[in-house]
């Protein structure tokens, strides 16, 4: 009897103990999820102060605790105003560019609207006209920046050195920090070619364009026939740009009429006359830039997906019915035989007289 009573003891004792167990795992468990519970009901702690990273909303590109403003993704070309001289480095501003375009009286009617109409617009006040004569019309079109250069209205050389002459002092005149000479015959992409100078310091020598020859020009030596003389330079149809400090290093033998003088010498036009004086006489190497293109190229071979990336088109006829032009969509050949109206739209779309 005693011994039954005792084993009826430990099992009381023993059930005592597991339900002590089972209390305190569930008081454990309670207290557990009330911690929980209340953790997540409480509100989050915000945190001032700078963050490691910029905040990346689309709508809203700031953090209303530090104030930090992250900028927008840069637009395209396209969707700005090329003219705007506010997102150019110091020392590539627009108004620090002197950009000269030889024409002729002929080409006035034929050639110039259309240069009006379209990349003159982003450059009113930096563009100059060099011509052979006076027109009220197109002085008045150009806002007063068409200069007659008394230069002969033939294509000869000397005619052609002659304006070239002119073009060179008064860009020396005006104390512009780049020189870029075009013909009437070029397209220019104006922010492509601000693009361009904001990588080269004006106050070093420097003469950027393309060669239309695939070596080196080689003349005879005036002042000795026994020697030849070996050169680049770059094509007047495509453009070039010359640094303030290479111009005052030619100012002693081509400012002043002195180009003129050098071109007879040597009996060639003008562009090939400014490759002898910089690279022959002052030993300065032309930089060739691939972006400038002229006539003498056959346009069709340019990609429209590279067009916001050229610094100037051309153009000419092959034949009565063929047009050296660049292939792009866009306005009819009848209205737009050259092409530059539809190069115009397609990389400056905002323009009033392109199509929405």
């Amino acid at each position: 009897m005693v011994f039954v009573t005792m084993v009826s003891v430990a099992r009381l004792k023993r059930l005592v103990q597991g339900l002590t167990l089972v209390a305190a795992a569930a008081y454990s468990t309670l207290l557990l999820y009330q911690t929980v519970s209340s953790s997540r009901l409480a509100p989050r702690q915000q945190v001032s102060g700078w963050q490691e990273r910029a905040p990346r909303s689309v709508s809203k590109d700031y953090d209303a605790n530090s104030n930090l403003v992250v900028p927008e993704a840069r637009p395209r070309n396209d969707d700005v105003t090329p003219a705007s001289n506010s997102s150019r480095p110091a020392g590539t501003q627009l108004d620090d560019v002197f950009i000269s375009v030889k024409t002729t009286r002929n080409y006035h009617k034929w050639r110039l609207p259309v240069i009006l109409k379209t990349w003159f617009q982003l450059a009113k006040d930096q563009t100059w006209f060099f011509t052979d004569s006076d027109d009220l019309e197109y002085q008045e079109k150009t806002n007063g920046h068409m200069i007659n250069t008394n230069c002969s209205s033939s294509h000869n050389r000397k005619a052609l050195c002659c304006k070239m002459s002119v073009e060179f002092d008064v860009f020396l005149e005006s104390n512009k920090k780049w020189f870029c000479h075009f013909d009437d015959d070029n397209y220019v992409n104006v922010p492509r070619l601000l693009s361009l100078l904001a990588d080269y310091s004006p106050q070093e020598d420097w003469y950027l364009g393309k060669p239309s020859i695939r070596a080196p020009l080689e003349i005879l030596n005036r002042d000795n026939t026994a020697q030849k003389i070996s050169f680049w330079f770059a094509t007047g149809g495509a453009g070039f740009c010359l640094s303030r400090s290479l111009a005052l290093k030619m100012m002693p033998v081509a400012s002043g009429g002195k180009f003129i003088s050098i071109g007879e010498k040597i009996r060639l036009p003008d562009d090939v006359t400014m490759g002898y004086i910089i690279e022959h006489l002052l030993r300065k190497p032309l930089t060739v830039i691939d972006q400038f293109h002229s006539h003498l190229e056959p346009m069709k071979f340019l990609r429209q997906d590279t067009f916001h990336d050229q610094i100037t088109f051309s153009y000419s006829r092959y034949s009565k019915d063929e047009m050296n032009v660049v292939k792009i969509d866009g306005f009819s050949k009848r209205i737009d035989p050259t092409r530059f109206l539809s190069i115009h739209c397609f990389l400056f779309s905002y323009f009033s007289n392109c199509p929405r």
